[in-house]
């Protein structure tokens, strides 16, 4: 445990160290090729430093921040785009929790949008304690996992899945907005209020990735096929490529957590949400966005479709390593040392809730 708090206070002093270069360098090099080659060490850093960290807690959070969220924003910000590039350029101070964190800063075009992601917020935080006391239940199911049914025992996981998120998104957020003092879009949406695989992933989950995936991948490739194709089908490739390089990013994460070869099932979990979701996208402009499905009723189907998916292609590559037990005895681990002052290997602790 000691030695895993030494890596992960070094991992993030070189993740700050590159995030400080980044910022430095755009004062002498320009936008484009030249920037791009300047900040390919940083990208390649990004990447192989999650490695140094096994713990899931640390080298997850780490691996999902930094590996995929921090790294494609520098990639933008090389070619002036993103959340990093700004008129005038964003202060150190601003520059690196934007590109290591989960965050987006809210821009107001309107009362409306003002008072929208107001309500928002306060919904966040209010959901906050309640998200809290259901992972709490959700932990205590556990104790009997031997006498439950596998789906049910899953769907407990798609939950928990969620459950975390929010709250480690959400607390990001308040932590960065109480130093920072500025407004925060919030990381979800109430996903379970969807009501289309559209919904679902452009507009209510995990927003973060969506508005990072956006004008890294979606956005250019929507732009080239609109030369060679009608414009109107133009999102349909760009939203394949959005959910391929979405798949492979999970795949490096769950490689990064886990340490075991990929089976490529996630990789195919998200392409098949991108063939369904090009599928809906088509059907609503050959109909014109007329005689569309009643919310009441494609809500339910795309929550069904999206939990049975999972069951099939997104959890039993993420059980694989057992990130549940490692989890809990993690978090034990965490308990032990606030209340005793003592660092206890997590090896060495058997988890009450999977034994």
């Amino acid at each position: 445990m000691e030695g895993e708090i030494h890596n992960f206070i070094v991992v993030w002093a070189i993740i700050l160290i590159s995030l400080y270069y980044s910022h430095t360098i755009a004062k002498f090099i320009s936008i484009g090729k030249s920037r791009f080659v300047a900040i390919i060490p940083i990208v390649y850093l990004f990447f192989i430093l999650p490695l140094y960290l096994t713990s899931i807690n640390l080298g997850g959070i780490t691996s999902f921040f930094i590996a995929w969220l921090a790294t494609f924003k520098i990639l933008l910000f090389a070619f002036g785009k993103g959340p990093l590039s700004s008129t005038p350029p964003l202060p150190l101070s601003t520059f690196i929790p934007l590109a290591c964190l989960p965050i987006k800063f809210q821009k107001y075009y309107s009362t409306n949008d003002n008072f929208e992601t107001t309500k928002k917020t306060t919904n966040s935080n209010f959901n906050l304690v309640t998200k809290f006391a259901l992972l709490a239940i959700l932990i205590r199911v556990y104790n009997y996992k031997n006498n439950l049914h596998p789906k049910f025992l899953l769907f407990c996981y798609c939950l928990h899945i969620y459950f975390f998120l929010e709250i480690v998104l959400t607390m990001v957020s308040n932590l960065v907005r109480a130093v920072s003092r500025v407004e925060l879009e919030p990381p979800f949406d109430q996903p379970y209020k969807t009501s289309s695989l559209q919904d679902f992933w452009g507009r209510r989950w995990n927003l973060m990735v969506t508005n990072i995936l956006r004008p890294t991948v979606y956005d250019p490739i929507r732009s080239v096929m609109a030369r060679h194709i009608p414009r109107k089908w133009a999102p349909l490739p760009a939203v394949l490529a959005t959910f391929f390089v979405s798949g492979l990013m999970h795949e490096l994460i769950f490689y990064q957590i886990a340490r075991e070869n990929p089976s490529w099932e996630v990789t195919l979990f998200f392409i098949m949400h991108g063939v369904a979701l090009s599928l809906e996208i088509m059907i609503k402009k050959l109909l014109n966005n007329k005689f569309l499905v009643p919310r009441f009723i494609s809500g339910p189907l795309s929550l069904g479709f999206i939990i049975l998916t999972s069951f099939w292609l997104f959890f039993p590559p993420l059980l694989k390593g057992q990130p549940d037990v490692k989890g809990c005895t993690e978090s034990i681990a965490f308990l032990e040392f606030i209340r005793y002052g003592k660092l206890v290997s997590p090896a060495n602790i058997t988890c009450p809730l999977f034994m």
